[in-house]
């Protein structure tokens, strides 16, 4: 592998005699793995499914590598289903660092592609609030389609500026995570452009950048509330010293222990903090934990505007038609032609990007409302009224995912989730023996 040499003479002087090892890390292979999506499937039924063997990561205990000959994963039916996320092991450090508590309200500020905030929707298991934000709309489309993917219920999903966002809702959080943008070093295995795009002066800039984010991310945590930073680069300026230099310019707030387990201690005194290289069984990243323990301003965050009488009883009406459960005690939001089923404690949301709150219930197709992909994607295959669960190598699953037409019992009529495996996948509708395809065109596989 071609390293900038200016990047390989810094490793050398921050590693010392550990410099031969992580030289020699680029001519392995890169770290393969999964993420385990309990929200949607356990252990057990994932590793009897999953094509390749798994063995236990040590940075999160929903993490997994498989072996680096291990295929393509993302057309698997597993995958479209939502039960795991590929992800590199080391990444889901920072996400362990934080701790999430099911309840807790929390705020993944750089988001995208969503790794990370499916994560932390898996350990809220349902309950509180998770606020996703990623600034480029873009990259925010990709968020909100893996979080949908994942059957994330209680996410908010934003594009919005830090600088803009937190002072909106200040002291609202209870615990914020900070993956910052980075110089991308410990992506340098599995991302050749992150070396081209390398220079001393990237790694300047981010830093400067880095040091804003932070900053905007202290306006939104309550008082004894924790922020993660965490990137997944080496350069001390873009880590160690950022950390030092936040707690400089706040000293309400202090460094804890990550509790992380995998990797070894911060560099340069901080010993709080967690480093991985490649030698740890990672790629790259660097997390820090701190605590406000100080007080907060706090700003009134009101409640997010509810959808009227009469749309309110159109999302329950299709809501029936769909389930076997009763329709949550939720609010109920209108976004365009779109109700959604809104988490609780979601704040007003006016000014602040939001792509989405909470789950999509029903669209509007001309006088007619239509469940949404994501209700189904958010469901159990037991919760629905009817659902076609076919195993992981039936030719119809296959053809489902390509978005054909299937069979279906001559008896069913209306609408039927789909399922892979006993973990739902989508839906279409039934009607003479046949099952109407709608799974979205964007995500079916091809030939």
């Amino acid at each position: 592998m071609n390293l900038p040499e200016a990047f390989v003479k810094r490793m050398e002087t921050l590693l010392g005699d550990e410099f031969p090892a992580f030289l020699a890390c680029y001519e392995d292979p890169c770290q393969r793995g999964i993420r385990l999506n309990p929200l949607k499937c356990g252990e057990d039924r994932l590793r009897e499914s999953f094509p390749f063997p798994l063995s236990r990561a040590p940075f999160s205990p929903l993490s997994f590598y498989f072996p680096p000959e291990g295929g393509k994963v993302g057309a698997l039916a597993l995958h479209h289903a939502g039960a795991f996320y590929s992800q590199e092991p080391s990444a889901a450090c920072a996400v362990t660092a934080l701790d999430p508590q099911p309840g807790e309200r929390i705020l993944d500020l750089c988001a995208a592609p969503g790794g990370k905030s499916s994560q932390i929707a898996a350990l809220l298991e349902g309950k509180g609030l998770l606020w996703s934000n990623e600034v480029i709309k873009s990259r925010a489309n990709v968020l909100l389609s893996n979080l949908e993917r994942m059957g994330v219920r209680n996410a908010v999903v934003s594009s919005c500026y830090p600088d803009t966002l937190c002072p909106a809702l200040a002291g609202f959080f209870d615990r914020v995570l900070v993956d910052a943008p980075c110089s991308g070093e410990g992506m340098f295995r599995r991302d050749p452009q992150a070396i081209e795009e390398w220079s001393e002066e990237h790694v300047r800039s981010c830093a400067v950048r880095q040091a804003a984010i932070l900053d905007s991310a202290a306006q939104a945590l309550r008082p004894g509330g924790v922020l993660v930073y965490s990137t997944c680069t080496f350069s001390p300026e873009e880590n160690e010293e950022t950390v030092r230099s936040f707690l400089e310019r706040h000293p309400d707030f202090t460094l804890e222990e990550t509790g992380l387990s995998g990797g070894r201690p911060g560099f340069f005194g901080m010993d709080q903090a967690r480093r991985i290289f490649p030698m740890d069984g990672g790629e790259g990243h660097f997390a820090a934990r701190m605590r406000r323990v100080g007080d907060a301003p706090a700003a009134d965050h009101g409640e997010a505007a509810p959808a009227s009488r009469a749309l309110a009883e159109a999302a329950r009406e299709v809501w029936n038609e769909v389930f076997r459960i009763p329709m949550p005690d939720s609010g109920i939001a209108q976004a365009g032609e779109m109700l959604l089923l809104t988490p609780k404690d979601t704040p007003d949301l006016k000014g602040l990007g939001v792509l989405r709150a909470g789950v999509p219930v029903c669209e509007r197709k001309g006088k007619r409302w239509e469940p949404c992909h994501g209700l189904f994607m958010a469901a159990r295959p037991e919760e629905l009224s009817l659902c076609l669960d076919l195993p992981l190598d039936s030719p119809q699953l296959a053809a489902y995912l390509r978005g054909e037409e299937i069979d279906a019992p001559q008896d069913w009529k209306g609408w039927c989730g789909v399922a892979a495996g006993g973990v739902t996948v989508g839906f279409g509708k039934c009607s003479g023996g046949r099952l109407k395809n709608r799974y979205p065109k964007g995500l079916r596989n091809h030939g």
